[in-house]
């Protein structure tokens, strides 16, 4: 393994390609890491989603879920703590609380790579009731406590993981979490995975937290329902609107006003799920001052009405409650 006091230089001129890659790592080594954030769904134990690259959240950043990851194409160089080093396909690390972490690919600029890795993440506090829920789950402590320093897994259990995760990308319902316990279980029984930073490496989000955009994405996250102004963020940030543009959307990979519609439209999504609230309250509830602005940028994002949207999550609970009284009715006859 490579540390970063131990990086070596290469000896040939380096592609452009390689140049980029290099650029990124500099700045991966250099800069405080990015708070992200994660959205697990109100109805879900836990996050698992895939991306491409070029990717928003491909920085140098942190959270405080833990998150085991998973690179199915490319190659190029990773970052967890104070290690540096080469990634493949297969790659499967998992990583800690709060370890700042970054994978950069090794891609021309003008290339887009439509799947780049797998993603599952969770927080301390799901696994925390699972443990107490089930004793035997136990057994994942040594492996979450030695997720700290971040974990490199072998190419054989990557190439078991894969399937799994795949799977949990479209899996709902029970199936969904017994495939995340049998992850887990594939884990703890692998052979012994290699620690990546240093023993002495100790994150510390608290210092990360200081930065200029944690400030303003940790603001945002708080005041989301409330008007939020581009002006006033580039004042807390301490600089000019343009140059807050510049420094938001080269940090989140999309604009203020997009990052923020995000954020409210999938806020929007777990209130219409509850169905306890009309799409009218819900509107003002989660942040938008006008119904067809609201009702406007949902089609953007979901490609439907929200409206439609709730027919739909009605018509999926409709049908697992109609399984569950067949369940039921077989068991009574029986």
């Amino acid at each position: 393994m490579q540390t970063i006091g131990a990086a070596t230089t290469q000896a040939h001129t380096p592609s452009h390609t390689q140049a980029h890659t290099n650029t990124q790592a500099r700045r991966a080594t250099h800069s405080q890491p990015d708070l992200e954030l994660v959205a697990v769904p109100r109805d879900e134990s836990f996050k698992v989603w895939s991306h491409g690259y070029p990717y928003r959240t491909v920085r140098w950043h942190f959270h405080p879920e833990y998150e085991i990851h998973l690179i199915t194409s490319t190659t190029g160089k990773y970052f967890v703590g104070d290690f540096i080093g080469g990634f493949a396909p297969g790659n499967l690390v998992m990583i800690g609380p709060n370890l700042p972490h970054n994978w950069v690919s090794s891609v021309p600029h003008d290339e887009q790579v439509d799947e780049r890795c797998l993603v599952l993440q969770f927080d301390a506090e799901f696994i925390a009731r699972a443990m107490e829920a089930f004793p035997e789950f136990r057994r994942v402590e040594p492996l979450l406590d030695a997720s700290r320093w971040g974990l490199l897994f072998t190419p054989e259990t990557g190439a078991a993981a894969e399937p799994i995760l795949r799977e949990m990308l479209g899996a709902q319902g029970m199936r969904r979490v017994t495939l995340f316990f049998s992850l887990l279980d594939l884990l703890v029984q692998s052979a012994g995975p290699a620690p990546l930073a240093s023993e002495t490496y100790r994150a510390d989000p608290a210092r990360y937290a200081g930065t200029r955009i944690n400030h303003v994405l940790t603001f945002i996250g708080k005041n989301l329902s409330q008007e939020l102004r581009e002006t006033e963020l580039a004042e807390l940030a301490g600089q000019s609107v343009s140059a807050f543009s510049r420094y938001f959307r080269r940090h989140t990979g999309v604009s203020f006003v997009r990052y923020v519609n995000q954020l409210r439209i999938n806020l929007a999504c777990q209130l219409l799920m509850s169905g306890e609230l009309s799409i009218t309250d819900i509107c003002y509830q989660v942040g938008f001052n006008n119904l067809s602005n609201f009702n406007r940028q949902f089609l953007l994002l979901k490609d439907m009405s929200p409206s439609r949207w709730r027919a739909y999550q009605q018509l999926n609970a409709a049908s697992a409650a109609s399984k569950d009284e067949t369940l039921h009715g077989v068991e009574a006859s029986g």
